[in-house]
């Protein structure tokens, strides 16, 4: 109600249609409301969330949201963004069965394989855990970069992936600086012919 007691026209507005610059690929954590991190207001960014802000090519769910921002919409950001404190990630780090999710953690599970060496170096397991959030991060943009769909758009029109990790005690975001805009070399193991 407060909303049209500040703006008597902000549901007719909202009503007439969305045109965000922004796609959030975040956690589901209910801590990291996209809104209330980046501080935009309804219909300035398109939202997908799911448990680790993965991005796997199997998702159909991700795919779609992905396909409909990027071709439909016309975002111009693409933005992956984890939160310090994840439980996914802290998850992904041991080996107690978790149920159905431990599917989903695999690929959590893959990131800390290739960076083992980084990561079993930090004795700290916070600080380990933090690092492997920023890793995943780091990880999940690159799989954006290798989709058809963002190469796609590559060839036609600007389009940038960022990296960044939410700060849950601080309120921070800490842009990791894993931006793509499509001039970067891509492995051609990953390019798809079209």
């Amino acid at each position: 109600m407060s909303k049209k007691i500040n703006d008597p026209e902000y549901f007719k507005k909202l009503s007439l249609g969305q045109k965000p610059d922004y796609l959030w690929i975040g956690c589901s954590d209910s801590r990291v409301p996209a809104n209330e991190v980046t501080n935009t207001e309804s219909g300035e960014m398109f939202v997908h969330r799911n448990i680790a802000n993965l991005v796997v090519h199997t998702d159909l769910n991700l795919l779609s949201v992905l396909e409909y921002a990027v071709n439909v919409l016309g975002v111009k950001h693409v933005i992956v963004c984890g939160h310090y404190g994840c439980g996914g990630v802290r998850a992904s780090m041991g080996n107690d069965m978790h149920g159905f999710v431990d599917n989903w953690l695999r690929n959590i599970k893959d990131v800390y394989h290739e960076n083992m060496k980084e990561l079993e170096a930090i004795p700290d397991f916070d600080k380990r855990a933090d690092r492997l959030t920023e890793l995943n991060v780091i990880e999940q943009v690159r799989n954006l970069a290798k989709t058809g769909i963002v190469q796609n758009a590559w060839k036609t029109r600007e389009l940038h992936l960022h990296g960044w990790v939410y700060g849950i005690n601080s309120g921070l975001i800490t842009d990791l600086s894993v931006i793509h805009d499509g001039s970067e070399d891509i492995d051609p193991i990953y390019r798809f012919k079209i």
